[in-house]
């Protein structure tokens, strides 16, 4: 291992439970080196540090003013993204972060031009369509398997957090809901494969005022909803597709498909196999049927351009975890390029969400005013 694969330094802040997944898959990285982590948690903090090999637990602001760590991996709760990332950039380090890339978008801005301001790389999950199954969906698109795209759906319907996360409140609170919270995955995977949203409009209510937290220490125990949990977006993309996205904390049960794409020669079809979290899922199925078959046929993931065979091949991990966005974005900055999962990305998200969160109040098209530039699908391998 030389030299120049362990030069990436990560320091974690944020160590609740979806801090897991990710020291999981860098434990396997010979490219990012997690070499502190801390919270306002400071025993589950030392905790991680133990489980996962992490060198030392240290407070935040101890993590931020170590001049010996290149990034700050931002995994704390969405009303906290924008104080701390940038807190990390003014402690001069690069940051990448949890979906969404902040709370609102003027601290998205500020975000995105204090890093321009000073050299900086700011980056954001969702990595999943970096996945295989992405991959290959942006393959067939681009060999125009059905044609030219005219329009695309995605829908997700569970019925929330609180039956399986300990603290589930802040789902439910200003900055959360489910667009915020599962959107994010739907959204980007659309602007890969189909280009940037021009203008959206939405509609929104929720069910309950108040919900009970079903697991853990907490049980029984009621939460206010603040936000609406049931919320449905219209799409019109600058190429001319057209969309709809339907993101719900308030369905029991649904037999509707999670994400297709319409063209003039066929359709494209992309089955959750896990019906809450499916979007999570970088590997998969991909099934297509175009105007000159009359049943679904398969297509095999493909090898070459799999996210995670070639975070495999160049980086030693294995597939299907979180993290790959961060370790593309080290390949990104040593290179002197744009980040996939970059922070101009995850802006242009932020703000079609927040487009159609908005769209009850103002009864109109929100035209959306960013225009990130589109992730290149992954080369064969890496240089």
């Amino acid at each position: 291992m030389n030299d120049k694969a362990k030069s990436f330094r990560v320091g974690l802040i944020g160590t609740g439970r979806i801090s897991d997944i990710y020291l999981k898959t860098f434990s396997q990285s010979e490219t990012v080196d997690v070499v502190a982590c801390g919270s306002l948690n400071m025993d589950e903090s030392r905790a991680k540090a133990i489980q996962y090999g992490i060198p030392i637990a240290k407070p935040p602001e101890d993590i931020l003013a170590d001049p010996e760590i290149d990034a700050i991996l931002n995994l704390t709760i969405p009303a906290a993204h924008a104080e701390v990332s940038l807190a990390a950039l003014e402690a001069s380090k690069h940051v990448y972060s949890e979906k969404p890339l902040v709370g609102d978008l003027a601290d998205g801005r500020k975000v995105l031009n204090r890093a321009a301001e000073l050299g900086l790389t700011v980056g954001n999950a969702p990595d999943t369509f970096l996945g295989g199954r992405w991959q290959t969906v942006r393959k067939l698109l681009d060999a125009g398997t059905i044609g030219r795209p005219t329009g695309v759906a995605a829908f997700v319907g569970t019925h929330g957090t609180e039956r399986h996360h300990p603290n589930p409140d802040f789902y439910f609170q200003s900055g959360g809901g489910p667009m915020l919270d599962l959107g994010p995955y739907y959204l980007s995977a659309m602007v890969f494969l189909l280009g940037p949203v021009a203008r959206v409009a939405g509609l929104s209510n929720r069910a309950f005022d108040k919900r009970m937290i079903e697991n853990g220490p907490r049980h029984g125990q009621m939460m206010p909803v603040e936000v609406d949990t049931h919320v449905q977006g219209m799409l019109e993309f600058e190429s001319g597709v057209i969309g709809s996205i339907t993101m719900s904390f308030d369905v029991w049960d649904s037999e509707m498909p999670r994400f297709e794409i319409y063209g003039e020669d066929g359709v494209i079809c992309i089955p959750d196999p896990d019906p809450v979290h499916g979007a999570n899922i970088f590997q998969g199925e991909v099934w297509y049927r175009t105007r000159d078959t009359s049943r679904w046929s398969h297509q095999p993931r493909l090898q070459g351009r799999d996210a995670w065979q070639v975070a495999k091949n160049t980086h030693g991990l294995n597939k299907d975890s979180r993290g790959i966005g961060l370790i593309e974005m080290a390949d990104a900055i040593r290179n002197g390029r744009t980040p996939r999962c970059s922070g101009e990305l995850a802006y242009h998200v932020l703000e079609v969400m927040y487009g159609i969160l908005d769209g009850p109040k103002s009864g109109r098209f929100v035209d959306v005013e960013s225009r990130p530039a589109i992730p290149e699908i992954l080369p064969e391998t890496y240089p």
